[in-house]
């Protein structure tokens, strides 16, 4: 039943790098894990990758190994902390960086052949509105923007959510704050980007979470370690739990939005089952 069920997909973007995003994936990743569910992490900024060395991981085969004809989609998964399943990507490859919009789909798509009994995918993808943050994010059922204290990062959050909004039609945003030092600045950074996104856009902005600046999570990156598997007492670890916690109670939409999504067969297959038991 667990390979036919619906897949919960969950893409972690951002307007510019640097604010946490590779971050924030990981962590949701592994902390979703630890709490008992079987999660899937694509690293999904295919010329900057960086899920691997931020796990310590030393993967045999990436996508450009996919994309190349050199090995399937099945044969890149390799195992990551608390039993997370990743898919790592490649670092300094252009061609990677200069993928179609067509080679998008077709990645898309490839996850329908995966035979693994999958609850959640995790998606890191590249920041900025190139086409694969576009193709990616459109493709999954909840999209979480990251955004920090900084004007440039809340400019381009801002037009990530626009396009996203206006060519792909994504009405709600999971927004995130990270790096905050109070939960007063962290309200008033959702605050400044909802009230300009809420009246020039037609979407729902969700403050869904801040992760407080936190020496300890430095100390993980710098480790090579989720700091929710490091040091899972620290503020950054607690405030990921959290993070997981509201995400697994997200709702499934009610059957296929569309034929682009990934697993988007197991979508269409767990809710006819589910009709069909009812």
């Amino acid at each position: 039943m667990r390979k036919t069920r619906p897949v919960q997909v969950i893409a972690v973007t951002s307007g510019k790098g640097g604010v946490g995003k590779t971050s924030t994936s990981v962590n949701l990743a592994v902390s979703m894990a630890l709490d008992g569910r079987q999660v899937m992490l694509l690293d999904g900024d295919l010329g900057l990758a960086n899920v691997d060395v931020m796990l310590g991981l030393q993967p045999t085969y990436n996508l450009s190994h996919v994309i190349d004809g050199s090995c399937t989609l099945e044969d890149t998964l390799i195992e990551g902390p608390a039993g997370i399943l990743v898919v790592p990507a490649s670092s300094g490859k252009r061609n990677m960086a200069e993928l179609s919009a067509a080679e998008h789909v077709g990645l898309v798509r490839a996850f329908s052949e995966l035979q693994r009994p999958i609850d959640t995918l995790i998606v890191d993808t590249a920041a900025g509105i190139d086409n694969s943050v576009l193709t990616f994010s459109q493709a999954s059922q909840e999209v979480i923007v990251v955004v920090t204290n900084d004007p440039q990062s809340l400019t381009d959050a801002y037009a990530l959510i626009k396009v996203l909004n206006r060519d792909y039609d994504i009405k709600r945003f999971q927004v995130l704050t990270n790096m905050t030092h109070t939960p007063a600045e962290a309200k008033e950074i959702f605050e400044n980007l909802r009230r300009v996104a809420e009246r020039f856009l037609e979407v729902t902005l969700v403050h869904v979470g801040t992760i407080p600046q936190d020496e300890w999570l430095r100390k993980a990156v710098r480790r090579q370690r989720a700091v929710v598997d490091a040091y899972p007492s620290s503020p950054s670890a607690q405030a990921f739990r959290e993070l997981a916690k509201k995400a697994a109670g997200w709702a499934l939409p009610q059957g296929a939005r569309g034929n682009l999504e990934f697993f988007v067969e197991r979508l269409v297959a767990g809710r006819a089952g589910e009709g069909a038991v009812a």
